[in-house]
């Protein structure tokens, strides 16, 4: 695997990596995340068709742009990778072709089915889309049980609008799957939050997918605010800070459920994901160094015994954490490298979800409020 990794800041573009043997005649793959002004600016994507011009390029709006130990805002990083051993099949469709985002799902992993099929990665809109269905979607025609993993795109802190694209200028409601073929690829996968729970357990009692009215017969909106006090005149991006703990019946562990939107007139919350009834709920906060800790203990976890330090990390990373860490945001990066060093190329973004299995074998979940790291490897 040859990596060159670019980015575009401040109106200029800038080489960050070029391995010796990169061609970019020969480069298959271009992972491209951005600003969503910049993310949907003609003049860039006509810049990347030029210097890449036999590769598929799939870009992605943010919250915040990883590239190397940085996070910067109002940029692009570009990530062009040339396979060595490894081929892609892209596939991509708009939630408006399909009745749910269960649907959309479903389709876009039939498109990726083959038999040498060794992992798959999402990218979609992230205001459009009920991101776990559209795992759900996935994981019923995931016959070869593969790793899934991936992030919903960002709109910093705006909550309004999300673009993603295949080999043209993003736009709204688009989902992208990627499809790595070959027994010589390695695909690794963490994922870890680092919030502490806080307050009484409650139970989810009237819902619609991920739609909140009720918790224990009250106004789920209503209890939120009172928990909030002096934040909840920021809603809705405090919301972030203090997101939800769900643990579904039957399931080992809980996810971490964030709000995109609130309906004040109608008194109900729409979460990032399925907040099914009978779940329990409990209000989560952070502090900087279980955050920062929570990402070393992800990246850790994509380590095994033959593949110590990966050729690619893809880091996605909540906005809530960064809304949180603030001028801290890039020690989370840096512990990631900490793990890693210096000789795996790193890029990512800060997302509205984030798609990974809990651990090894296990089926894909949306999550919230996570650093979820793939590292890819060639061997």
């Amino acid at each position: 695997m040859k990596i060159q990794q670019l980015q575009y800041y401040d109106k200029a573009w800038k080489i960050y990596v070029h391995a010796d043997e990169f061609d970019r005649m020969q480069c298959q793959l271009v992972l491209v995340f951005g600003e969503p002004s910049l993310i949907t600016d003609t003049a860039v994507f006509n810049y990347l068709e030029r210097s890449y011009p036999e590769a598929h390029i799939i870009l992605s709006s943010t919250s915040g742009e990883i590239i190397h130990t940085d996070v910067f805002d109002n940029s692009v990083v570009v990530t062009a990778i040339q396979f060595d051993n490894t081929t892609i099949h892209c596939a991509e469709t708009t939630i408006n072709r399909h009745q749910n985002s269960y649907d959309a799902g479903q389709y876009l992993m039939q498109q990726l089915q083959q038999n040498d099929l060794s992992a798959a990665f999402i990218i979609s809109d992230g205001t459009n889309i009920n991101g776990s269905e559209l795992v759900a979607g996935f994981n019923t025609t995931n016959t070869n049980s593969v790793p899934v993993t991936g992030g919903l795109a960002g709109d910093g802190s705006r909550f309004t609008k999300t673009f993603v694209g295949l080999n043209q200028l993003p736009a709204e409601g688009v989902i992208v799957a990627i499809g790595f073929y070959g027994r010589q690829l390695q695909v690794g996968h963490g994922s870890f939050g680092g919030w502490d729970e806080f307050g009484p357990p409650r139970t989810i009692t009237r819902s619609d997918k991920n739609i909140l009215h009720e918790i224990d017969g009250k106004n789920a909106f209503e209890l939120y605010q009172a928990y909030l006090g002096p934040y909840k005149k920021e809603l809705p991006g405090s919301a972030m800070l203090f997101p939800l703990a769900v643990k579904e019946p039957g399931a080992d562990k809980a996810v971490v459920r964030t709000i995109l939107s609130i309906n004040e007139q109608e008194r109900f919350m729409v979460f990032a994901g399925n907040m099914p009834e009978g779940s329990q709920v409990r209000l989560m906060k952070a502090s900087f160094n279980k955050l920062i800790d929570g990402s070393s203990r992800a990246a850790q976890h994509t380590v095994n015994e033959t593949i110590a330090k990966p050729d690619l990390a893809i880091l996605i990373s909540c906005i809530g954490r960064k809304l949180i860490l603030r001028d801290r945001t890039e020690e989370e990066v840096h512990a990631v490298n900490e793990i890693f060093g210096t000789a795996t190329c790193t890029t990512g973004f800060y997302s509205y979800g984030e798609i990974s299995p809990l651990q090894t074998g296990s089926l894909p979940l949306l999550h919230n409020q996570t650093m979820t790291i793939t590292t890819f490897t060639e061997i």
